[in-house]
């Protein structure tokens, strides 16, 4: 099975999400730091959608300006292309597998997709 994480390494919830995946039997595991290769507009919309939530679930308020610029109440689109531009905002970590996708807070979640 293939893996895909979009990966904050500074975070111990994406360490340790990580760490399940590599240790899962059979998994071959991509990790992409979403700071330093964000994904787009488009991707991450793939990925909510699939994950079964909104962006605005996607979207980390905690330790960003989202608040204070509206994010949390603004349309899909707005969200999405504040994400892209700036990945800060992103939730992580993000896993896709071919069974699905979750944003794994807490990490355990990664287990419903393994």
């Amino acid at each position: 099975m293939k893996a895909t994480i979009w990966h904050n390494p500074k975070c111990g919830t994406s360490r340790k999400t990580l760490a399940v995946l590599e240790e899962a039997p059979g998994v071959e595991v991509t990790v992409i730091e979403y700071l330093k290769t964000p994904p787009s507009a488009e991707k991450l919309a793939q990925l909510y959608k699939d994950a079964g939530i909104t962006p605005q679930q996607g979207l980390r308020v905690k330790g960003t300006d989202a608040a204070e610029r509206g994010l949390p109440e603004a349309d899909d689109a707005t969200v999405l292309a504040a994400m892209a531009a700036e990945p800060i905002l992103i939730e992580r970590p993000l896993v896709e597998t071919d069974k699905g996708v979750r944003l794994c807070r807490p990490m355990e979640k990664v287990h419903e997709i393994l």
